[in-house]
């Protein structure tokens, strides 16, 4: 009796783990009718979501408004508000529900502003820092090329 029920114990938690896993790798996603793939959020973590793309955005136009400026310092300071480190509070049920390649584009994403940022403490030329700006926007309209951001009940 004892060997069934620690059997039927390490079944459920290999069907709960793998089921964790997959929704960690695929999140909740359908297609969405424009082609892109909708991520399927509660409408708070929508907006939280929604949220962090509006300081990506803030951060992008003040490094362009630095660009503009040839203000090396304020750049690297833009850029740091979408760095990495602006990373925090997301809720790690959150994080579950976002598909894998959603994920690592977000990080690749905080992590290119870190570093513009560094780039432009180095002395990188405002030609440089531009390209890098552009290799950013790149990354945002790649991600929004396949994805948008739905809410569900």
């Amino acid at each position: 009796m004892k060997n069934r029920l620690a059997l039927a114990a390490l079944v459920l938690w290999g069907v709960t783990v793998a089921g964790a896993g997959f929704m960690f790798v695929r999140g909740r996603t359908a297609p969405a009718s424009d082609g892109r793939t909708a991520v399927l959020l509660a409408p708070a973590d929508r907006d939280f979501v929604l949220a962090e793309m509006r300081n990506l955005l803030e951060a992008t136009q003040n490094i362009a408004a630095a660009l503009a400026e040839d203000d090396r310092a304020k750049l690297a300071a833009a850029a740091r508000l979408g760095g990495r480190g602006s990373v925090k509070g997301v809720p790690a049920d959150l994080l579950v529900r976002l598909p894998v390649d959603f994920k690592q584009a977000g990080m690749a994403m905080h992590g290119g502003f870190d570093k513009i940022a560094e780039a432009a403490d180095r002395g990188e030329s405002m030609k440089q820092l531009n390209a890098r700006l552009a290799d950013q926007l790149n990354l945002c309209v790649g991600c929004h090329q396949t994805y948008r951001i739905d809410a569900v009940h």
